[in-house]
């Protein structure tokens, strides 16, 4: 029996020991904080640990005392007694009550309340504001005030398909790296404004301390203020759909003068693709624009070659509206027509309108049509849709 344990045992620590290398990162502890929210949420954890670990203690060093000592082998007999005094059962009853009370509310819930006012003061001396919108599966962020008020992007994953299909070696940010970083500048508090254009998304990195739902509908509030640069990845960690694990958040904390830089260049960016929309284009560029587009912000749904996750995602390779009119004989928006639905969305599909500029929306809009094995032949320019603005 004995021989048959150890075996046992001994295979269990080896299936143990085995199940650590699957881990890609294996720490006993918090990520290190760059936020005073992760500083204060660290200090209030390990604080709580010490306090638990000993209740934890004393109440086992007494359990294991008792059992010791008062074993039948020691000769210990049982008490005799006709009944419990009222007066020992009250004072076992309110001592122990008067002692966890203390630690509850003193010991405890007096840090625990300072970290959850400080979470809560989102107002207080903020520098500056952004907006991060959640959509499946992809954050936008949106610069409110200040210096960079108007700059706004998305973020997509960029992991190459052959690492998640594993026909590639994953590399270091497996799945944790996007096209478009959110760019902070250091020692600024900024308030987050979050929202959902579908589900219920969480803009979470571990690294800051704070992790607050986006709820479609609702406006809700957290803040950050990054005091060491560098480079923290996070993810979104509701299970909001089959791309759950495919909607990274990437943040860059730079100096002052490197966020008043990267600025400048998002504005020449803008600039640039607004100046785009009042250009002639061929079929051939944006047929080659929109298939970049494609592949950054519709594939995850409708799939590389448009064949769709019927009957959610649907195809649109030779789907009505892919090939259907845009436009009727008056000029006049089709109703949920191919630029309709791409503009304003239905149902799972966000409305693109607010995400991407003219030239984006026409391009892909054109690509969908040539290409993905339809062959419409017709061009949408993005002053058309400049005009629907």
């Amino acid at each position: 029996m004995v021989m048959q344990f150890l075996k046992k045992a001994g295979l269990g620590v080896m299936l143990a020991m085995i199940s650590l290398a699957a881990h890609a990162e294996y720490t006993w502890n918090f990520p290190m904080p760059a936020t005073p929210m992760a500083a204060d949420t660290l200090h209030v954890h390990n604080k709580f640990m010490v306090i638990v670990m000993i209740i934890f203690l004393v109440v086992l060093g007494i359990m294991i005392y008792s059992i010791v000592n008062h074993r039948k082998s020691k000769g210990h007999e049982a008490a005799s007694f006709s009944g419990p005094s009222t007066k020992s059962q009250v004072v076992w009853t309110l001592v122990p009550f008067a002692i966890l009370l203390y630690i509850d509310f003193v010991l405890m819930g007096i840090p625990a309340y300072h970290s959850i006012v400080m979470m809560e003061d989102t107002k207080t001396n903020a520098d500056m504001v952004v907006k991060v919108t959640g959509s499946q599966w992809r954050w936008q962020y949106e610069y409110m005030d200040g210096e960079a008020q108007g700059v706004k992007f998305v973020s997509n994953l960029i992991t190459p398909q052959d690492q998640i299909d594993n026909k590639a070696e994953k590399g270091k940010d497996y799945l944790l790296e996007v096209d478009n970083h959110l760019v902070l500048p250091v020692g600024k508090k900024v308030r987050v404004l979050l929202t959902s254009t579908d589900v219920i998304h969480n803009w979470w990195v571990p690294a800051f301390g704070s992790a607050r739902d986006a709820i479609p509908g609702f406006l809700r509030e957290t803040w950050v203020r990054v005091d060491v640069p560098g480079t923290y990845r996070g993810q979104c960690k509701e299970l909001c759909g089959k791309g759950h694990g495919f909607m990274p958040v990437v943040v860059d904390a730079v100096s002052a003068e490197e966020y008043t830089k990267w600025i400048a260049d998002q504005k020449t960016k803008l600039a640039a693709a607004s100046a785009g929309a009042d250009k002639v284009w061929t079929k051939e560029e944006l047929v080659a624009h929109g298939k970049e587009v494609y592949v950054k912000n519709c594939a995850v749904c409708h799939q590389a070659e448009g064949q769709g996750l019927p009957p959610t995602f649907p195809a649109l390779h030779g789907s009505k509206i892919a090939t259907g009119p845009i436009f009727d004989a008056e000029g006049k928006l089709v109703k949920d027509g191919h630029l309709d639905r791409v503009f304003n969305g239905k149902g799972v599909m966000p409305a693109w309108k607010g995400v991407l500029n003219d030239t984006d929306i026409a391009s892909v809009i054109t690509f969908e049509r040539n290409g993905l094995g339809n062959a419409v032949g017709d061009v949408l320019q993005p002053a058309q849709v400049k005009a629907l603005r």
